[in-house]
This record gives structure tokens, C-alpha cells and sequence, in this order.
């Protein structure tokens, strides 16, 4: 009886003792507590992602691959899996279980080592989001505090939930909901029974058991927690039968991205930094862009294919690597799949390696260890040897005068359904599409494959335009009192310039000869350069540098002299592309911008674009053009005040008819000129201009409608010559039309409206005066109202000659 007395004395005292020790505890550590309440407002690190303008996701950037998830979002078998796995009695318990804690305690008491665990969710959650992981006495001691504190202010839901999105889950992915799209590549909701227990299982040890890194562990563990389901009452034994059997499929799944439009998502990423520094990667920033989904496919496709045309007219430059032969009974995995394992996919082109060649096919070898081959008629036959950018040798007469075992080598698959031998061509091009009433961009490829290089070509490249930039040569001269039917000389220049070595500067035009007296709409539709170098030497190379100036390009780096007339100096492809929208917008300036909207993660959105838009309705009505609409007296008074535009107007920069004579010119270059392939686009209503430099060692074609402006280039990154029959007509112009044959397909076909001040009359083709009363070869011409020619008798000039302009209208009309 004594002994019952003194254990119960003793029990009593040491639960009276274990009170005070564990009140002291608290009151000694409560003070430096952090307050759980923030846990309401916690910002988990989450990568930002960027999205096109109809949601598709193209770009996910930050430390963290993380998929925050709301409780409810979260699919019920999951939570009993997790349950399984870390805490049972999650829903019952008020944030610690004794039994667990005691015996965990007990273990570090008497080894100083964590032993078995003993942490609810709760404590784990004070644990990920305020304490350190060493394994002391008093961290534990900080837990369990705050895990009652957090019991006391959030309910279970809400701690689940806070779990669930912050564990780390091995190879960066942080909550589960990131670890089914890295491990499984879906969304959690998509896992069936058995990828869930693997999940549930990975947060005991990370490394050692998530599927890939400890497939052996991370099954063990899986099936041990599918065995504790069933324990539990969470599922029947058909179930547990049917998931143990099952074998994990799980594999590294990099970012899910709808398809690839790397190069404007790395526009965005920098953009972003510069706005938000590096919380750009870490606060959850939903970036929507004004980008096109489709039509970025398309741009893509027809980058790439462009160059792949080039690239055929040019020879096969023979295989990426040759490989050694396999020695002995040397296997190929153990060699040339480490080779093709090594090498990158690039727009498609997948890398093979040869392993056989006979007379009709080659066998090849994939990095997945599948084979196939390429026959020789459908697939390799084509493949003429590369000399020269200007010359290829013959026609292989069989497999073996182009490829060898050994040989990595690229291969598509074509629309006939066989493999074909190809190569990641040399030369490289770039494509920009915009809206032209407000610069937003539509699509926008910087070059082959971002995988092959992350140099942007759209936006970071900066080459000569040529024959690009003489439509804004032509505007200037109109707007100073030139017209479409002034007459200059298309003869020899010969120019001093003592940066050549004879001190003379001849420019010619493309096909070396000389034209004679020419109309400037004829030497601009058939990009006549001796035209263009006189006219500048007549319009002055400051005042060309003024007015495009007003496009708003950096006139700093213009070289100030005559060989501005044919595009010498450096622009970038945006640069181009947005001053040429000003041409089909119908002369307003904008400004090119990608990011449409942001919004944070809570879904509010925190910036909106106001870019520039053009506003035709806020012109004054005398620089309207004239309609054939009817306006009763009503109407137009209601319409002489406009609404207050919702957006920045976009300043005009452009006479609205000297932009219309300019369109009609362009419009020619399609029809008469060096854009006649456009023709098979079968439209009235597109305008553009080629250009090639040098070399030939650029080649553009920039063209446009009212509702899209795009420009393409074709190029060597190290400025070789594209080849002496590459112009912009063969090499940048296809890729333009097969982009625009997509982007056009919904756009109505509508003539521009005929501004005021402009006036049709009948010209002499040869001397570009009025034409003599029946004439017979005379043709209508486009003129602003004060500059209509005169007759022969009168003489000619930039502007009217003789007659006052209203007397020779009244003789015209």
C-alpha cells in the first residue's frame, strides 16, 4: 500500500512537475513565437507564367515549379493517401499526437537522436513555414507551440491546404500539384490510386523515394501506404490488389507548355525582371501576352520551312558528327545512344545515327533505341553536296555517295509518310507580325529553334533593310512635292568615297543595267536604285533623316550620306515591322508591345495595356476620307463632338494622302514588281516591299493589309552571302506568304477610302505631265490636289507646272 502511495505521490508530482516545466517552456519561448496569422496571407514562391491572348502557356520561369491549389480543388483520394502516409488522426487530433510525441521524445532524450516520427501535418507546416530543420529539443519544443497556435487559428482545410502546396517533392518540385506535373505530366486530379500513394510517399525523404531518383524505395513506400488505405477503411481489397499491381510509369516531365514560342516568352521573362526584379520569379505572375496561339504556330511552321527550302537549293553539308564504328560486340546503346542522347532536338529535326547503307535505304537509330529507315527515291536522293552558297555538286548516285554507318544525321518525317534526310540549316530568319492599329504582336519568331540559339533575330539582331526601307524614302519626297508621276533619271552615280579603296562609290541596280527617265512609281515598284540615289541627292539626306525620325527610329547610328537612299544603315526587324504599320494603318505612329495584361495570384489583375491606338473617329472631319454614307443634319451633330478615346491616340505622322499614293505603289510591287509570288494569295488588298542587301547577304519582304503588318528576314549570322540568286523575292518573301496565306484567311478584303485632297487624273507614261486629250497610252495616276502636273508645254517639276492647280482641275473635270 505504501509502495501505491509513493508511485501515486510520485506520479502526481511529476505531471504537477511535467505542467510547470512545460508553462515555463511556453512562457520562456511564446514571446519569440512568429505569429501564425500570416499564414492567412503567406505568399508561397510560385513561378510566373506566360500565357498567349487566349491562354495557352508558353513560358513558365522561377526557382520553384510550384501549382498552388485550393482545399477544394484537391481530390478527396489524395487526402486519404496523404493521410495514410503522415497522419491518420489529422481531422481528430488539436495539432500534436501525444502517444507519437512522447515516444519521439523519449528517443531523443535518451540518444540525443531523432528517432521514429512523431509530427502531425500541423507540426509540419510550423516546421516548413517558421523553423529551421535541425533536430533539437527546443526546435521540437517551438513546433508543437506553434502548432497548437496554428490549430487555434486556421482551421483543418485551410492546413491541409498549406501542406499540400508547400512540400518540397525532389527535382524542384515544391507542393503536390507540381509533383504530378513533373513526375506524371498531368494534374493531380488526373492520377489514378497508385500515383497517388507515390506521391503521398515522396515527402518522408524526398530524394530517396520520389519515383525517378529511388524507384525501388519510392514503390516500396507506395505500397506500404496503399496497404494502410486499406487498413483504414480509405479502400476495398479489389482496389489494393488492382494499385499494387500496377507499375509506376513515372518519368522527368519539363514544363508543360502548350507549344513552343520560346522567343517571345523570353521577351516577357525580360521584360518582367526589369519591371518586378526577381520577385518576377518567385510572386505567381500570370503574364498575358498578345500573342496569337495559332498564328504563332503558323509563324513558327513557316520560319522553319522557309529555311529548310533555302537550305535544300543549297546542298547537303554532310552529316552533324561522324562516329566512330562499334568495336567488338559493342552494343549501340552503349555508344551512339550516349551520342543521340547528347544531342538536341532542333525545330523538329530529329537526330538519328546510320547503322546500315545499302543500295535502296540506310537503317538509322533513334535516341528512344527505336528504328527505322530512309529509303533512298523518297528520302535521300535529293541530296546534291553543298560547294559553295552559289554552287552544288552532282546528284548522288546511291545511299552510299551521301551517308555512312556511323553518321548522326537529321531526319523528318514528311507529309507521305516516310523518314527523309535533312540538316539544321546555316542560315538563320526572323519574322514579326503586329496589329497595325495598336503594335500589338501578333506572333514573333527569332530565329530557327530557341534550342539551337537563344539570340533573338527579331528584336537583338540589327541588319542592313536595303530595298526595305525605300517606301519611307518615297514618302518624304511626296510630302516635299514630289508625286508618284515625277520623272528622274535611272542612269550611272558615281559618288566619292574615301572608304573605298579607288575612292569612288558606283552603285548599279540589281540587274546592272540602266532604265532611263523613270516615274517614281515605277522605280519604286521595280526597287530601282539609281532612282532612289538621285532622288535623295534632290530631297537632301537631312530631311530624309527628319521624317523618319517621326516613325520613331534612332537616327543616331543613319549614315548621312546617299547610300541611305538604299539601306545601309542597321534596323532590327521589330524596328521595321512598326514602321511599316504606320504605312497600313493609314499613317499613324505605334509602338510595338507584347505584354497585354499581368495578374498576380490571387487572379487580380495589376497592369493593362494602354498602347498607342489608332483613332479615326478623333480626327478633324476635313481629314476624313470621303464615304458615300449619308448624314442627316442630326447625325452630324452628333458626331461633330467624338467620344473621349478609352486609349492614348496614336499621333499622325503621315500625310493621310501621301500614306494612300504610297499604299497604291506598294499594292503595284505585288502586282507589277518585285512581290509578284505574293499573287498567289489571291488578294486586292496586300501591299509590301522586298529587300536585299548586298552580298546578297540579307534578304526582306515587309507587306501588310490593314489588319496585319509583318516583315521577315533571311540571313547568316556571320554575314556570308546568301548566294548570288537569293534575293528577297525568293528567300524572305515565301516565308511572309505562308504566314500571311493563315493570317489573312478571316481578314476581309476592303479598299482603303480615298482621303480628301487627292485627285485621279491621266498622265503621259513617259514624261508623267498630263496627258494630251486621247491620248492612247495614257494612264490615271494618283496626285495630293496642289501638286497635279501641268502639260508638256507647261514643263514639269516636283510639283504643278504652268497652270494654277483649280484651272487645270476645271480643265480636267
Amino acid at each position: 500500500m505504501k509502495i501505491l502511495r509513493a508511485l501515486l505521490r510520485l506520479s502526481l508530482f511529476g505531471l504537477f512537475g511535467a505542467s510547470w516545466l512545460f508553462a515555463g517552456v511556453y512562457l520562456y519561448l511564446s514571446p519569440n513565437l512568429p505569429d501564425v496569422a500570416t499564414l492567412r496571407d503567406v505568399k508561397l514562391q510560385t513561378p510566373m507564367r506566360v500565357y498567349t491572348h487566349d491562354g495557352s502557356l508558353i513560358g513558365q520561369f522561377g526557382e520553384q515549379k510550384r501549382s498552388p491549389l485550393p482545399f477544394e480543388a484537391i481530390p478527396q483520394q489524395f487526402v486519404e493517401a496523404l493521410l495514410a502516409a503522415e497522419d491518420a488522426s489529422f481531422f481528430r487530433h488539436s495539432g500534436i499526437d501525444i502517444a507519437g510525441l512522447l515516444r519521439a521524445v523519449s528517443e531523443l532524450v535518451l540518444t540525443g537522436e531523432k528517432g521514429s516520427g512523431g509530427s502531425t501535418l500541423t507540426m509540419q507546416v510550423a516546421r516548413n513555414y517558421f523553423l529551421s530543420l535541425e533536430r533539437t529539443f527546443m526546435r521540437k519544443f517551438n513546433e508543437i507551440l506553434l502548432a497548437i497556435e496554428i490549430e487555434r487559428a486556421l482551421d483543418k482545410r485551410e492546413i491541409f491546404e498549406l501542406y499540400f502546396n508547400r512540400v518540397f517533392l525532389g527535382h524542384r518540385a515544391y507542393g503536390f500539384e507540381a509533383a504530378a506535373q513533373v513526375y506524371y505530366g498531368k494534374s493531380i486530379s488526373e492520377l489514378d490510386l497508385a500515383q497517388h500513394a507515390m506521391l503521398a510517399g515522396i515527402p518522408k525523404a524526398p530524394s530517396r523515394n520520389n519515383p525517378i531518383s529511388g524507384p525501388v524505395a519510392g514503390k516500396q513506400r507506395r505500397d506500404w501506404i496503399l496497404g494502410r488505405m486499406r487498413d483504414l477503411g480509405y479502400i476495398d481489397q479489389a482496389q489494393y490488389s488492382a494499385a499494387i499491381a500496377e507499375p509506376d510509369t513515372a518519368t522527368h516531365h519539363g514544363e508543360q507548355l502548350s507549344f513552343s514560342a520560346h522567343y517571345a516568352a523570353e521577351m516577357v521573362r525580360q521584360e518582367m525582371l526589369d519591371r518586378y526584379g526577381m520577385a518576377a520569379y518567385n510572386d505567381g505572375y500570370q503574364v498575358y501576352t498578345t500573342i496569337n496561339a495559332e498564328l504563332q504556330q503558323v509563324a513558327r511552321k513557316s520560319v522553319i520551312n522557309g529555311l529548310l527550302t533555302y537550305d535544300d537549293r543549297h546542298g547537303y553539308r554532310g552529316p552533324e558528327q561522324k562516329l566512330p564504328p562499334l568495336e567488338g560486340n559493342q552494343r549501340p546503346e552503349n555508344a551512339w545512344l550516349d551520342a543521340l542522347a547528347q544531342t538536341a532536338v532542333i525545330a523538329d529535326l530529329l537526330p538519328a545515327i546510320v547503322t546500315e547503307v545499302d543500295k535502296e535505304q540506310v537503317a538509322i537509330l533513334f535516341a528512344d533505341a527505336t528504328r527505322d529507315k530512309v529509303l533512298w527515291e523518297n528520302g535521300i536522293s535529293h541530296a546534291s553536296p553543298y560547294r559553295s552558297e552559289n554552287a552544288v555538286g552532282p546528284r548522288p548516285a546511291g545511299p552510299a555517295d551521301v551517308l555512312a554507318v556511323g553518321d548522326l544525321i537529321r531526319v523528318s518525317r514528311h507529309d507521305d509518310g516516310y523518314w527523309h534526310l535533312t540538316q539544321v540549316p546555316a542560315a538563320q530568319a526572323a519574322l514579326v507580325s503586329l496589329r497595325p492599329d495598336d503594335g500589338a504582336i501578333i506572333s514573333i519568331v527569332g530565329g530557327m529553334g530557341f534550342e539551337l540559339s537563344k539570340f533573338n533575330r527579331a528584336t537583338q539582331a540589327q541588319r542592313q533593310p536595303g530595298s526595305n526601307f525605300k517606301p519611307f524614302l518615297y514618302s518624304a519626297a511626296l510630302e516635299s512635292g514630289f508625286t508618284a508621276a515625277s520623272i528622274v533619271n535611272d542612269a550611272p552615280v558615281v559618288v566619292e568615297d574615301s572608304s573605298l579603296d579607288e575612292g569612288m562609290w558606283r552603285p548599279e541596280n540589281d540587274e546592272g543595267k540602266f532604265y532611263g527617265p523613270t516615274r517614281l512609281r515605277w522605280a519604286l515598284t521595280k526597287s530601282r536604285n539609281l532612282v532612289s540615289i538621285r532622288l535623295l541627292q534632290q530631297l537632301g539626306v537631312d530631311k530624309l533623316l527628319d521624317y523618319v525620325a517621326r516613325f520613331g527610329l534612332d537616327t543616331s547610328r543613319f549614315p548621312r550620306d546617299l547610300s541611305l537612299a538604299l539601306g545601309t544603315h542597321v534596323m532590327s526587324v521589330m524596328d521595321v515591322a512598326a514602321a511599316y504599320a504606320t504605312l497600313a494603318n493609314g499613317g499613324y505612329r505605334i509602338e510595338p508591345y507584347l505584354i497585354d495584361r499581368i495578374d498576380n495570384l490571387d487572379g487580380e489583375t495589376i497592369y493593362k495595356a494602354r498602347p498607342l491606338t489608332v483613332c479615326r473617329g478623333c480626327e478633324p472631319a476635313s481629314d476624313r476620307p470621303d464615304t458615300a454614307e449619308e448624314l442627316s443634319m442630326e447625325e452630324i451633330l452628333a458626331r461633330a463632338e467624338p467620344e473621349e478615346p478609352e486609349l492614348p491616340p496614336a499621333p499622325r505622322i503621315m500625310d493621310p494622302r501621301v500614306n494612300f499614293i504610297i499604299n497604291s505603289i506598294l499594292q503595284d510591287v505585288i502586282t507589277k514588281g518585285t512581290g509578284r509570288r505574293a499573287l498567289e494569295l489571291k488578294r486586292s488588298d496586300i501591299a509590301g516591299k522586298t529587300g536585299t542587301t548586298n552580298g546578297p547577304m540579307d534578304a526582306w519582304f515587309s507587306g501588310y493589309n490593314t489588319d496585319v503588318v509583318t516583315s521577315t528576314w533571311v540571313g547568316f549570322d556571320n554575314y556570308t552571302p546568301l548566294g548570288r540568286r537569293e534575293f528577297g523575292g525568293t528567300a524572305a518573301l515565301p516565308i511572309w506568304m505562308d504566314f500571311m496565306r493563315e493570317a489573312l484567311r478571316d481578314s476581309p478584303q476592303t479598299p482603303r477610302p480615298v482621303p480628301p485632297g487627292i485627285v485621279s487624273v491621266r498622265i503621259d507614261p513617259d514624261t508623267g505631265l498630263l496627258a494630251r486629250p486621247g491620248q492612247a497610252n495614257a494612264i490615271f495616276e494618283y496626285f495630293l490636289k496642289e501638286n497635279v502636273p501641268g502639260r508638256a508645254s507647261q514643263g514639269s517639276g516636283p510639283g504643278a507646272g504652268g497652270q494654277g492647280t483649280d484651272e487645270l482641275l476645271r480643265d480636267i473635270f
